[in-house]
């Protein structure tokens, strides 16, 4: 259901506007030439009204007839704009017909959208049932400012690659760390060397870990007092080392290679560059920004 609102929702598409007085079999809308049923229950129009290459803020419930799908009320998402339309009567004529602040029902033919896309459960072809979009255009987003927004963004990602090696640097010399890093840029400090059976591909390791950007933010830890020392405590999950079988378990880089070898008992400190962590993407939620070196407080509990 989720994969068929996220691609119905890129239905939206630059068209041709149609806008007719045509008769709507359905009470209390009106229907384009092309075959667009809608229906407004706020019309701004003296605010900006949205234009082909703009990006839309939105809030959308979707039904199929009087089935309800999925809604975003309380939760608005930006919305790009297709630039090819792919049936007459599709979405894009009526997003084009709103302005900033409007309020509309949107009704588009489901046959249509069955051409293209995968249907709901509760879809029967040839009944003539109908995609109902519920939509508040919060705000508008042109696409002069997308462009300004990329270029924004691309001079953001170049000014943090140029500095990470310098961050990395300063912080090796504040915190009087001596050992050489490998070729990959990882610092491995033993804090105490553990005694035992030693890390090794295959075997059953059981680690406790804390994570920190080297501003010293927390953003993950297996330690209860870490993770609510950090602000990133979780009451629904167990703080307990994380037991993995060496190999099979996808780390990131420079995790998996700083435990390889260490012997059960062992605590290090592991400070590695971002090509060794989340790279240029940083992780989906924002908690690690791109180009981020980060340091992990590891400690080895067992290696089975």
């Amino acid at each position: 259901m989720k994969k068929f609102y996220k691609l119905a929702v890129l239905l939206v598409a630059a068209s041709t506007l149609m806008v007719g007085c045509n008769k709507s079999d359905i009470p209390g809308f009106k229907k384009t030439k092309s075959g667009l049923h809608y229906k407004f229950e706020v019309c701004n129009d003296k605010e900006a009204q949205v234009q082909k290459g703009d990006a839309l803020v939105v809030e959308m419930t979707l039904k199929l007839d009087t089935t309800f799908l999925t809604s975003n009320v309380g939760s608005p998402q930006r919305m790009a704009m297709p630039q090819e339309s792919m049936f007459q009567g599709d979405l894009s004529e009526g997003l084009l017909m709103m302005h900033k602040g409007d309020k509309a029902t949107f009704a588009v033919e489901a046959d249509s959208l069955a051409k293209f896309f995968p249907m709901p459960d509760n879809y029967t072809p040839n009944q003539g049932m109908k995609m109902y979009y519920e939509i508040h255009l919060i705000d508008i987003v042109s696409e002069e400012e997308l462009k300004q927004e990329e270029a924004n963004f691309h001079a953001e990602m170049e000014r943090r690659q140029t500095e990470e090696p310098t961050i990395i640097a300063q912080y090796i010399a504040d915190n009087n760390i001596t050992v050489d890093p490998n070729a990959d840029g990882l610092y491995v400090i033993v804090n105490k060397k553990g005694h035992g059976p030693v890390v090794a591909t295959g075997k059953t390791v059981r680690i406790d870990y804390t994570g920190r950007l080297l501003d010293g933010t927390i953003f993950d830890s297996s330690v209860e007092s870490d993770a609510k020392e950090g602000g990133v405590y979780n009451p629904n999950r167990p703080y307990e080392p994380l037991e993995y079988v060496v190999g099979q378990m996808a780390l990131i880089k420079g995790w998996d290679t700083g435990v390889m070898g260490l012997p059960e008992g062992s605590e290090v400190t592991l400070v590695f560059p971002s090509a060794l962590g989340y790279g240029n993407a940083g992780t989906p939620d924002g908690t690690i920004p791109p180009y981020s070196p980060l340091r992990f407080d590891i400690k080895v509990v067992s290696v089975k």
